[in-house]
């Protein structure tokens, strides 16, 4: 019998140490190292994976054979776009997202896909999944239409029984739905913990690198929005993409955070509808919905995220408040970007919000991290206070400093370009070009014709 010895493993960092201790040695978090058993033994000889000097001696790049590794389409040429070249055989993926938010539905429609134009080749595509059943499955394929001959499913909890089935069957896409309901006899411990999910990973991972088959692995997500398990788990893989969006809205956002294979924080919006997802081919106005300029408290953002422009609105209500302590709400952004900008707007333009609610929130179900919201958040304040609404047309990007500044901020052109193909005008942004400003107060004057209150 193998003997053994009891590691500590960071379910944070998957770092390891001998001892336990309160605080991980690698990432420095509190209360995240777990119990393991680990085999004193020397580890199995490992079958050398594809393209590998089996020798293990370093060659030139030059004689290194690539033949075979060419990319192939998923059946979507927009996500085929946003990963670059398509789905490469031996590459590894990792898609996350909030349960119900329509991953397994994607990853079914893209296994239907590739299985139709792989049937030519005589390789399949095999869909495992430890989380439903076969029925199930069949049942969504029926829906998406996707019930091909080509592509074969599998149920299973056991990470042994998928290693197998691709063994037997050589798939040219491999989709394991997902890697937190696996398990491994090498690991010891609970579906989901880090070593179960190390280990889990590891096989799918050699077994497809050797075979040549392209990995798809479905990952769980913390209450945080973080991939759930260690960190390590990103690192192994090749691409990590996660699906977002409201449950509750149609749309969902494909974000790219990691991309061996071509550009990263690349984002494709798709439209849930009763056959799948659904690709938004010009998501530039997709977020303004049935807008009506003709309302005050709106304003409309050129908002940048990854590389696409989107024009997205932002509301904000402005109403008298009889509360001792007025309120103050945002959604799509963080509150405290609100109180910043409610505060520079009191001491630059001399404005009192003591005795109103501010309501402030990003039309469509969109959420908004980057600086150019400021100006946009801003004039809808203003027009909300005021009650006079904004030209119809109008669009607006910058960031507002303390001072009352308008910073410029990134893909300053790519943006001006967008809103001068959308036919927007004016455009109000910083910078010296026609229709920039510089200051808040110039925003006040030129949207409202105000003018700033003088210093008593």
């Amino acid at each position: 019998m193998a003997k053994t010895r009891e590691i500590y493993i960071c379910s944070s960092c998957g770092a390891q140490t001998m001892q336990w201790r309160g605080q991980c040695p690698g990432c420095h978090e509190w209360n995240t190292l777990e119990a393991s058993v680990q085999s004193r033994s020397a580890s199995k000889a490992r079958t050398p994976l594809s393209g590998e000097n089996s020798a293990g001696r370093p060659i030139s790049l030059r004689d290194v054979e690539d033949s075979g590794h060419e990319p192939y389409g998923s059946g979507l040429q927009a996500l085929d776009r946003v990963l670059g070249n398509g789905l490469v055989p031996g590459a590894a993926i990792l898609v996350g997202g909030e349960p119900g938010i329509g991953k397994s539905t994607l990853l079914l429609q893209v296994a239907g896909l590739v299985a139709g134009q792989m049937a030519a080749r005589g390789r399949p595509v095999l869909y495992a999944s430890g989380e439903e059943s076969l029925p199930q499955i069949k049942g969504r394929a029926e829906r998406l239409g996707m019930l091909d001959a080509n592509l074969l499913a599998l149920a299973t909890s056991r990470v042994e029984d998928v290693v197998e089935a691709a063994n037997a069957q050589n798939p040219a896409l491999l989709v394991v739905d997902s890697v937190q309901t696996l398990t491994s006899l090498e690991a010891e411990g609970l579906p989901g913990n880090v070593s179960q999910v190390r280990a889990v990973a590891t096989s799918l991972l050699e077994v497809c690198r050797r075979l040549g088959c392209t990995l798809i692995l479905v990952g769980h997500v913390t209450k945080d929005g973080v991939l759930a398990g260690p960190r390590l788990l990103e690192h192994m893989v090749d691409t990590v993409i996660s699906l977002e969006g409201d449950r509750r809205q149609m749309f969902r956002l494909l974000r790219v955070f990691k991309n061996r294979f071509g550009p990263n924080e690349e984002l494709l919006v798709f439209r849930m509808g009763q056959q799948g997802m659904q690709v938004v081919d010009d998501p530039s106005t997709f977020f303004l919905g049935q807008r009506d300029a003709s309302l005050s408290g709106t304003a409309v953002v050129m908002a940048v995220d990854g590389q696409r422009p989107l024009a997205v609105e932002v509301q904000a209500l402005v109403s008298r408040t009889f509360l001792s302590i007025p309120r103050r709400a945002a959604l799509g952004f963080d509150v405290g970007r609100l109180h910043l900008l409610l505060a520079v707007l009191e001491k630059r333009l001399k404005l009192n919000f003591g005795q109103v609610d501010i309501y402030a929130k990003v039309g469509g179900g969109m959420k908004l991290n980057e600086p150019g919201l400021d100006l946009a958040l801003v004039a809808a304040v203003l027009s909300s206070y005021y009650d006079v609404p904004l030209p119809e047309k109008c669009v607006l990007w910058g960031e507002v400093d303390l001072n009352g500044q308008i910073r410029p901020v990134a893909a300053q052109d790519l943006r001006l370009t967008q809103a001068r193909r959308l036919g927007f005008d004016p455009i109000v942004h910083p910078g010296e070009e026609k229709g920039g400003i510089a200051t808040i107060a110039a925003l006040q004057q030129r949207l409202f014709h105000r003018r700033q209150k003088p210093e008593e």
